[in-house]
């Protein structure tokens, strides 16, 4: 597998993490304390967070794919994207399995 589809995927991550948290923050601004041009920054973060989720789930799913896992690890991955904060758990646990399994087994140290 490639690296680069661990960083695309990695990239996408934080994205919609970032715009699902912001996402979020507005949705509380608007409905909770009725601050006024909310609603205009809740449109345009719920639908930049949309599309980009679409395009995390592609990536997310090709690296699953690439990446041989069940079915099961590959829906979590692909729902971390609509909870808040879970994508950058979720990117940090899947990043360091696959660089660790990348990277091989550790060379053994002969002893003298």
């Amino acid at each position: 597998m490639k690296k680069s589809v661990l960083t695309r995927y990695r990239v996408l991550a934080y994205v919609t993490g970032v715009l699902l948290v912001l996402l979020c923050l507005s949705m509380i601004a608007k409905y909770g304390f009725h601050i006024d041009g909310a609603a205009d920054v809740t449109r345009v973060v719920a639908i930049a967070h949309g599309w980009l989720y679409v395009v995390y789930l592609i990536f997310a799913f090709d690296l699953g794919s690439k990446a041989k896992w069940p079915v099961g690890k590959q829906l979590w991955v692909l729902l971390a994207g609509t909870i808040p904060t879970a994508a950058f758990f979720v990117e940090r646990k899947i990043s360091r399995e696959l660089e660790a399994k990348a990277a091989g087994p550790a060379p053994a140290v002969a002893k003298v």
